[in-house]
């Protein structure tokens, strides 16, 4: 998998500054004073950009670059203006201007005793990902610009066992590459030690965000059911408790809505159940995710263009395998239980049809009106499995599961359902605290009459009216009276058409620092 940029940790040496090779970046504060360390020649020219008309413009976490500074051996000096009274979303900001340049080279960063230098070191880290290992050829002209990507109608199976190969979690890095050719940070800071110990959590949430974000951007020849539930099988070396349930267990379970999804395809479908067991004998909190890994529509199927980015619809699935991963990580004091239907949604001769009516493992009788509106099948039979058999205290489901909740909140706010106000309240402001965007929508019988059927207990789609609602009043179903439960729909979050404050272009992660935010502040033992 990637891994953040290695970050150290180191006490303020400003005689580094001028002999220091690769990158430097200072934290500046509108109006402060430079740090002396700098060659006066480069400090003139830093001093006369901070006075310029854009100096004096930035926005905290904004920042100017000025390359080959003289009198210093720098390719470039990066100046991030950072008020000293600076909130977290600038901070992480800041951080994002200097790990956006890092490239394959070393970083210098001059933190100095400022407050929210935690907030900026995770901000380089997140903002460093780069997932290029289908790239065969060094990137011209910024993060667009590279070797084509594999197309897959020109990948035979050999090769596509070399990809997987390439993929897989226990992949070693090369013995021989020089460091020099990766990229790392040393951050100067009055406290390194401090800052270390109060980093390494970040470091943990930033582990799980990259996780997500590869699972994200792996194309669907690579990343199928099996070979997911292969790298989740796999964080059992890092503490989880790993259990995957194959198509016959299912079968026999009643996951007849799960298993209608995945009948058109070769992958077979599996759930994959996660526990990480930090806190006691407390009930555990469940999060579901739906783990399409590749969605064509099925018979329903979907339009030519766009469709290449649906190897993005296991979205919620890689988000709790991501949250899963940084609570090991950081060895959480919760009992969470985090638990994935995977499948792939193809049009076969055995694949679902419009009209077909299925069986639940909960019992009730499904319609199937369109093969396309197949998440909510998947995630029907695994939300009702996770009630079932851990009783939890509350569950949370995650998916990419709607066009239209990107036609209501763009791309900038995932939409949230619940029926429970103080979990709801609780995930916003979870959410507003990691300055991920998420907005609550409505649910209301109105809206789950639209869902009634004339042949079965009810269908799998409202039409086109309040889509991303009737979806989740059809998962508001399988949740058990009295059971807290949130939905929240990441289609718009998860894959969004550009570059984002903390993320290059592609996958985001989006959720993965949101549910840690709340498990830590609201389910994790004090």
């Amino acid at each position: 998998m990637t891994h953040p940029v290695e970050i150290t940790f180191a006490e303020i040496a400003a005689d580094r500054l001028a002999s220091h090779e690769g990158r430097v970046a200072l934290i500046v504060q509108p109006g402060g004073k430079l740090p002396s360390g700098l060659p006066r020649a480069a400090r003139d020219a830093a001093q006369r950009a901070m006075d310029s008309k854009a100096g004096k413009g930035l926005k905290p976490g904004a920042a100017l670059e000025l390359a080959f500074p003289a009198g210093m051996a720098a390719d470039a000096l990066t100046l991030v203006a950072l008020p000293s009274d600076a909130g977290v979303a600038d901070a992480r900001k800041a951080g994002a201007a200097i790990g956006a340049k890092l490239g394959k080279t070393h970083t210098l960063v001059l933190a100095g005793g400022h407050k929210r230098a935690n907030e900026v070191a995770l901000g380089i880290a997140l903002r460093g990902y780069d997932f290029s290992v289908y790239q065969t050829k060094p990137a011209e002209g910024g993060e667009e610009a590279g070797a084509d990507p594999i197309p897959q109608s020109v990948t035979h199976e050999a090769d596509t066992a070399i990809l997987a190969d390439a993929q897989a979690d226990s992949r070693p890095e090369a013995a021989d590459e020089p460091v020099s050719e990766k990229a790392r940070v040393t951050f100067m800071v009055k406290d390194p030690e401090a800052l270390a110990k109060t980093a390494q959590d970040a470091a943990a949430v930033a582990e799980g965000v990259f996780f997500t974000r590869d699972l994200v951007n792996e194309p669907a020849n690579v990343l199928t059911t099996t070979d997911f539930a292969d790298r989740l099988k796999a964080m059992e070396e890092i503490g989880l408790t790993v259990e995957v349930l194959e198509e016959d267990q299912l079968a026999e379970l009643g996951m007849r809505a799960l298993l209608g999804v995945g009948q058109g395809s070769e992958s077979p479908s599996k759930v994959v159940v996660m526990r990480w067991n930090g806190g006691g004998d407390e009930a555990p909190l469940a999060l579901v995710g739906k783990g399409v890994v590749f969605d064509t529509g099925g018979i329903s199927i979907k339009p030519a263009a766009g469709m290449e980015e649906m190897t993005m619809d296991m979205g919620g699935a890689g988000v709790v395998a991501g949250v899963m991963r940084t609570l090991a990580l950081r060895r959480a004091r919760a009992n969470v239980v985090g638990l994935v239907g995977l499948v792939e949604n193809m049009p076969d001769g055995k694949a679902q049809r419009p009209g077909d009516i299925v069986k639940s493992m909960k019992g009730d009788t499904i319609e199937v009106i369109n093969t396309d509106a197949e998440g909510r099948l998947v995630l029907a039979d695994v939300l009702w499995y996770a009630q079932d058999r851990f009783n939890p205290s509350a569950v949370i489901d995650l998916a990419t599961l709607t066009g239209a909740v990107i036609i209501a909140l763009g791309h900038d706010n995932a939409g949230v359902f619940a029926n429970d106000d103080a979990l709801a309240d609780n995930l916003l402001a979870a959410a507003r605290a990691e300055g991920e965007g998420a907005w609550r929508l409505p649910l209301g019988q109105p809206y789950d009459s639209l869902i009634k059927s004339r042949l079965a207990d009810m269908k799998n789609t409202g039409g086109r009216a309040a889509g991303s609602i009737t979806a989740a009043q059809f998962l508001q179903r399988f949740i058990r009276k009295g059971t807290p439960w949130a939905h929240i729909d990441i289609a718009g979050v998860a894959l969004p058409p550009g570059a984002t404050d903390l993320a290059p272009k592609g996958a985001t992660g989006w959720g993965v620092m949101t549910l840690d935010r709340l498990i830590r502040d609201r389910y994790e033992a004090k």
